[in-house]
């Protein structure tokens, strides 16, 4: 695995791993016809704009990381209550 890929794959770095592997496997499965998953690419879209936004924030207010490690997202997605996106 190169490390682009590696890194892509951790998900301590990719926040919308789940929505992006949904989306990968509704294309493999309705054979590459994007028109059948477009609610998969919405979710993914909505997951990035999400997660992007909170990055902007943390850096905003000084917070290092800026992108919350998998343990920390969990925890904001919990005080929340349901999925954002």
């Amino acid at each position: 695995m190169s490390v682009v890929t590696g890194r892509l794959r951790d998900p301590d770095i990719n926040p919308c791993l789940l929505e992006s592997d949904a989306s990968t496997r509704c294309m493999d499965e309705n054979n590459y016809e994007r028109g059948r998953c477009s609610t998969h690419f919405l979710k993914y879209k909505n997951c990035r704009k999400f997660w992007n936004a909170i990055m902007i924030q943390r850096r905003r207010n000084g917070v290092k990381p800026s992108m919350p490690t998998a343990a920390e997202r969990d925890i904001i997605l919990g005080a929340m209550g349901k999925m954002p996106y």
